[in-house]
């Protein structure tokens, strides 16, 4: 297979691809420029047993050390935005955060609690983010994916299983978003930037916004039994392993510290669900993505 003829980058770090930096690279790195490019290549791929993933603004991923051997694709171009009235249709390479803006500029709201929030809309749709109680899919209509078989379907949120921080997607992580239809409420604009500007001062009291991390390590088990509060009364806050450590501010966000390692994070990962399980007899759910190579 040429991978010329695809303006593949070669030997590309992702330290700044992934909100951990992880200091990793790939053999790799695809921008396609549209649908049909990308679609050339996962055939091509898929027939010359070359392995592929999609990586998102590595918001909620753990990479691994060594170079990714295949390729990672990165749906940059895909970051069309387009209204008819309250109907908001949007690539999935678009930060969620930004269109958060975006669609208040539109006399629209509902995304205020995803300001904070650096993942991308196919990465959000992927694992239902949410925040506040609020969450991707409270607002979404359809999203359009490419199947493992490559097959371009739509499907309504209605067909699509989802959950709290879990979707379909995750169970069938060949399937690509590629494009969703969002319908948002009507809003003011000064009382959507206010709560934004309230959310954010929230934010930076209580999570370490100063330090790279991926956000939340676990589900909640219950809403009144939070991770981060179990983590945080078997005195896990400021525990190190290596380069990373569980943040002072939040026991239930590891940050890279100095320099952590893809094995540092997952070696914390594991010291804190063994002793959670031992404790309290509570089996943590990761949140986020172990991508091992």
């Amino acid at each position: 297979m040429n991978l010329n003829k695809y303006q593949m980058k070669e030997h590309v770090s992702l330290k700044n691809m992934n909100t951990y930096q992880i200091d990793t690279q790939t053999r790799y790195l695809f921008e396609p420029k549209n649908q049909e490019e990308l679609m050339l290549f996962l055939k091509e791929a898929k027939e010359n047993h070359i392995p592929y993933f999609v990586l998102g603004n590595g918001s909620n991923v753990i990479l691994s050390d060594t170079e990714y051997p295949g390729v990672v694709i990165k749906l940059t171009h895909f970051n069309q935005v387009k209204y008819e009235k309250n109907f908001v249709t949007v690539g999935s390479g678009v930060k969620i955060n930004q269109l958060s803006f975006d669609i208040i500029d539109h006399g629209l709201s509902g995304l205020e609690w995803a300001s904070g929030i650096p993942g991308t809309i196919g990465g959000s749709i992927y694992g239902n983010a949410e925040a506040y109680k609020v969450s991707t899919f409270q607002y979404l209509k359809t999203v359009t994916f490419l199947t493992k078989d490559f097959q371009l379907v739509t499907k309504k949120k209605e067909e699509i299983s989802h959950g709290y921080r879990t979707t379909w997607f995750k169970e069938n992580e060949f399937s690509i978003i590629l494009a969703a239809t969002f319908q948002f409420p009507y809003g003011k604009k000064e009382e959507s930037l206010a709560l934004i500007k309230d959310r954010y001062e929230r934010r930076r009291k209580t999570q370490p916004l100063d330090l790279p991390s991926a956000g939340s390590v676990f589900r909640n088990p219950s809403l009144e039994n939070p991770a981060g509060k179990i983590i945080e009364e078997l005195n896990f806050k400021g525990v190190k392993i290596g380069g990373a450590m569980v943040s002072p501010k939040h026991a239930n966000f590891i940050v890279n510290y100095q320099n952590a390692t893809g094995k540092d994070i997952k070696d914390l990962i594991k010291l804190i669900k063994e002793k959670v399980k031992k404790e309290r007899q509570i089996d943590l759910v990761l949140e986020q993505e172990i991508k091992s190579w």
